[in-house]
């Protein structure tokens, strides 16, 4: 392998796949970066078995070739290496990096006992509206559960039918369900993604839309995203049946100004965090109570003005009702609405509350109450 390449294109793709890259101590080579020269194109890629990212490259090929390299050195490396044009030479087991006053030679490994990766996508992959998916996903990857016991939990389930998509997330204390609209039909299936790749997808997505591919006999996910191939396994079990556990009907609305709330659960939040980060609601005619309590450092009360609804019978202080919920819970449900104004639909102490944006139908998020004493 012997090619010319700019410093700038190759220190950003070692930056992105230096996160793909693992320790795992059984397989070495997993810890590399595998750089193939062929067509006046690099490809740089990397995985962890788990999932793997293949960028590619314009580069002045002079031999074809391939060879792996450690990840962590190369990146440190061409990072430190100044803006222009370097020189890419492998012989045998040992890669050269050169320019005007530099140069390297870095161990590396045969490329023949690196995993197979997929390179490309294919022609009828489906094509994902960027905005709309960028959106879907700050919307509903931060209640994903970390929870390993439960690995179908550790990812977001996509419902793919006919031209929408909902993208649905749950740690069993929260659930964020967002829908999206396709730009053509798919049939109808169901297949849970691990964060990790979605997280990646999050940060490497800029203005271009994503063409994705679901390989059901391989159990793989492909995005293909400019001049990158993301991969993934799918996570294999049975998402909990999220429609059952979103109440129909409420008996109470609440609309509030989003800031508004947000600085209530902030300062409510300063007592809240030492007492299991529970806050408690209170619902009043026109407003709403925010109320936390600690032993060590206090209490805090903040009311907040809001557009009550009751919707069975007018509003009775004696039976005002009252609800926790964790403080962390709100403030993220809060953070991901684009709207100026949040909407909560309350039932009773004991059920859930349904938290949604008014200007987004298609954006719905649940959260279970804390059980207190009262």
């Amino acid at each position: 392998m012997k090619l010319k390449i700019l410093q700038e294109n190759l220190n950003e793709a070692f930056h992105i796949t230096s996160r793909f890259t693992s320790s795992h101590v059984q397989l070495p080579v997993l810890a590399n970066v595998l750089l193939s020269a062929k067509n006046n194109k690099l490809l740089v890629s990397a995985t962890n078995l788990e999932m793997s990212v293949s960028i590619t490259l314009g580069a002045q090929v002079e031999g074809e070739g391939e060879i792996t390299v450690p990840s962590r050195v190369i990146t440190d490396l061409v990072s430190n290496l100044p803006l222009g044009t370097i020189s890419l030479e492998s012989e045998k087991e040992q890669l050269i990096i050169s320019g005007e006053e530099f140069k390297s030679n870095i161990s590396g490994m045969n490329s023949s006992d690196y995993p197979s990766l997929p390179k490309e996508i294919g022609k009828t992959s489906l094509n994902l509206e960027n905005k709309a998916l960028i959106e879907g996903l700050s919307q509903v990857l931060f209640a994903v559960s970390t929870d390993e016991t439960r690995p179908f939990l550790t990812g977001t389930l996509f419902v793919f039918k006919g031209k929408e998509a909902l993208i649905v997330a749950t740690d069993g204390f929260r659930l964020s369900r967002k829908k999206i609209t396709l730009d053509s039909n798919i049939k109808e299936e169901k297949i849970i993604i691990p964060k990790g790749i979605l997280g990646e997808l999050t940060r490497l997505l800029k203005g271009e839309n994503v063409k994705f591919e679901y390989k059901k006999d391989d159990k793989q996910v492909i995005f293909g995203v400019d001049k990158m191939i993301l991969a993934s396994r799918v996570i294999e079990g049975e998402f909990p049946d999220f429609e059952r556990i979103i109440p129909k009907t409420s008996n109470i609305k609440v609309l509030l100004d989003k800031e508004e709330l947000l600085r209530a659960i902030k300062l409510t939040s300063v007592f809240a965090r030492e007492a299991a980060n529970v806050v408690k609601i209170i619902i009043r005619k026109d407003a709403i109570e925010l109320a936390a309590e600690s032993q060590l450092s206090g209490s805090g009360e903040n009311k907040v003005d809001a557009r009550v609804e009751f919707l069975e019978g007018d509003y009775d202080d004696s039976k005002r009702l009252s609800i926790a919920f964790n403080y962390r819970f709100l403030e993220d449900f809060v953070n991901s609405v684009a709207g100026e104004e949040v909407q909560i639909s309350l039932n009773d102490a004991n059920s859930p509350g349904v938290f949604t944006d008014p200007k987004d139908s298609n954006y719905l998020h649940l959260i279970m109450p804390v059980r207190i004493q009262t």
